[in-house]
């Protein structure tokens, strides 16, 4: 009777963790914009070998200390993919933008064709400030409006993060049932 309360009790102990972590995981692997994360999503369409769009990817690298924690940059190459080119143009129309060129920069409820780090650098990082202090909820997206998702290289860091989850949650479990098997072993051995 000990032996299968003791059995019972472990399969318990065992899958709580991650009972836990499947509820908080629902709707990971979906290519949607997820509402938790906090960081405003710089939408950046450009062409491969487009002289504007890499002077612009080089300053958003170039803020990347500053703003990292407050951004992240979801990139559409649009001259060498048609669903991207038709998003961007879905977009644009959306907004009401001629965007004809790139790079076509869009941050919640202000968009930029062109870059001229001069006159679109304060701009940018003032327009990413002011969307950081609204609830993610709350904030303009034009791309979910647009019915896009995030390129499969914004997704990354999401993925690491549920990674991360998982490893934490088998180590919980390998302690608590290290520390259960340790209980039983001592137990049974004071018993003798």
């Amino acid at each position: 009777m000990k032996k299968l309360m003791v059995l019972a009790l472990m399969l318990v102990v065992f899958l709580v963790p991650f009972v836990a972590f499947a509820e908080g995981e629902e709707g990971e692997g979906d290519s949607t914009l997820i509402a938790t994360d906090q960081r405003v999503i710089v939408y950046f369409f450009h062409g491969d070998g487009c002289p504007h769009c890499a002077e612009a990817e080089e300053w958003f690298d170039s803020i990347q200390g500053e703003y990292g924690e407050k951004m992240r940059i979801a990139a559409y190459e649009v001259w060498n993919d048609a669903e991207n080119a038709s998003l961007m143009s879905q977009v644009a129309q959306l907004r009401g933008d001629d965007a004809t060129g790139v790079p076509y920069i869009v941050i919640g409820d202000k968009s930029w064709i062109g870059f001229n780090e001069t006159v679109m650098g304060s701009e940018i990082k003032a327009q990413i400030d002011k969307m950081y202090e609204i609830d993610p909820a709350e904030r303009v997206d034009s791309i979910a409006e647009a019915g896009g998702v995030l390129p499969p290289e914004a997704e990354k860091s999401d993925k690491k993060d549920g990674a991360a989850k998982d490893v934490i949650a088998l180590i919980v479990v390998l302690v608590i049932t290290g520390g259960i098997c340790y209980g039983v072993y001592a137990a049974r051995k004071s018993a003798n």
